[in-house]
């Protein structure tokens, strides 16, 4: 099992800048990738960016040249990087790891509001 903790939510006005972190606990052996994924209202919970543990990372489209992942194995947190944030980025945001037998580990959430 792996627990994960989310900080680093809060309102926002457009173009400025949040840090989302997430520290993980517990059997961090068994993960292979980790990532975060939001989920605004009415709508589904989509990939927002993921990191493998060999560092490699994907975005969405939507986010590309704006939000950065990075990691730090050392403290087993995983960390958002969200800049020039805008309206349509508002949403809750999810931290996720991924184990190498395909079971995935979810944080609490955090809201993300961004005002125009």
């Amino acid at each position: 099992q792996v627990q994960l903790v989310e900080s680093g939510g809060g309102l926002v006005q457009a173009g400025g800048s949040l840090r989302l972190s997430c520290a993980a606990s517990g059997s961090i052996f068994s993960i292979t990738a980790m990532g975060w994924y939001r989920q605004a209202p009415g709508k589904q919970r989509d990939l927002v960016a993921s990191i493998t543990i060999g560092g490699t990372t994907n975005y969405a489209d939507s986010v590309k040249g704006r939000f950065t992942i990075s990691k730090n194995n050392a403290k087993n947190t995983v960390t958002l990087q969200m800049n020039s944030l805008k309206p349509e980025d508002t949403a809750v945001y999810y931290c996720n790891y991924h184990s190498w037998i395909n079971n995935d580990y979810w944080g609490q959430g955090t809201q993300v509001t961004v005002s125009s």
